[in-house]
């Protein structure tokens, strides 16, 4: 073992702690894939990551994805997460304003996103959609406890990861779903569902979010972000994936880039907008979507170091 370089971020906040946490060993040339999955297991969180040089001439880094129980090829939270790392580590980019990662999906560009140094967005890989089987998405809806009415939209989204994502008729139909996990991993698909608040939501959010926070003080989550800025929430988002031993995710940059690509080609969803994802887990994430005028979608958060030292590995 030797002494790594090392920083636990918090992704899609600007808050510490009420986010997506991440671990990202900044020095992984030497590790190989055991040890890194033994790593990712002991650490526990939904990803862990670590960079190494990269095989492209055009990258910045590479970075390999490990949950608790396998490699991804690309995840959201770990591209940002461990962008900010690298930054804040001193890492220099090839072109100024611009990073280049390398991950099983390929080459992922990412910016710095308005006027926060410590937001940055990425730019959404290739999306393959599809329509679910009638079957599926009657035993998806069972294990949410959905009814075939609430489900407005449903597609097969696969941007490296694979997630069937369902808008249902409202927020408040998202927030108050009470999912049977054993079932959802028993199917073997990682689920997303969305909604966008109406009116009788926001007022149910707002009274719920006036009591949580006079319980559990600065912890409460409304339909209006809580950041300097008081942006509505334009759609609430909830993750399940106990298919790869995550029953929730607390905030999920893969699931909303595919959500995204869906939403805004299918008109369900204007080409900016704001994602609030994490409330059901006492968080507060905040995605910021945006297609540009070539039509890329950038999906956009802040990143917190909460943790920055060395590990021994």
């Amino acid at each position: 073992m030797k002494s790594r370089p090392f920083k636990q971020v918090d992704v899609f906040t600007a808050t510490a702690y009420l986010g997506n946490p991440l671990a990202v060993v900044l020095d992984g040339q030497d590790l190989d894939d055991d040890a890194m999955q033994r790593f990712a297991q002991w650490t526990n969180l939904s990803e862990t990551t670590f960079l190494v040089p990269p095989t492209d001439a055009t990258a910045d880094y590479r970075v390999r994805i490990f949950t608790p129980g396998g490699e991804l090829p690309f995840a959201g939270h770990p591209t940002i997460g461990s962008c900010h790392a690298w930054l804040q580590a001193g890492g220099k980019p090839k072109v100024a304003g611009r990073v280049v990662q390398q991950c099983g999906a390929g080459l992922v560009p990412l910016r710095r996103d308005g006027e926060r140094l410590a937001r940055l967005a990425f730019a959404a890989p290739p999306l393959k959609r599809s329509a679910p089987s009638p079957a599926l998405l009657a035993k998806v809806a069972g294990a949410l406890g959905l009814k075939a009415q609430q489900i407005v939209a449903a597609q097969m989204l696969q941007n490296g990861p694979a997630w069937l994502g369902l808008l249902l008729e409202n927020a408040d139909a998202v927030l108050q779903l009470r999912p049977d996990h054993r079932l959802l991993k028993e199917l073997g698909v990682e689920v997303g569902v969305a909604g966008v608040p109406s009116a009788h939501d926001s007022s149910q959010l707002i009274s719920r979010s006036n009591r949580e926070a006079r319980a559990f003080g600065k912890r409460s989550t409304t339909v209006v972000a809580p950041d300097a800025d008081g942006v509505t929430i334009d759609l609430e988002v909830r993750a399940f994936a106990a298919a790869v031993g995550v029953d929730e995710d607390p905030v999920t940059g893969s699931f909303n880039a595919g959500l995204a690509e869906w939403l805004i080609a299918d008109g369900h969803m204007p080409e900016r907008y704001l994602a609030a994802q994490g409330q059901c887990l006492g968080r507060a994430g905040r995605v910021y979507i945006e297609r540009d005028s070539d039509g890329t979608i950038w999906v956009g958060g802040d990143a917190v170091t909460c943790v920055d030292g060395h590990v021994a590995l």
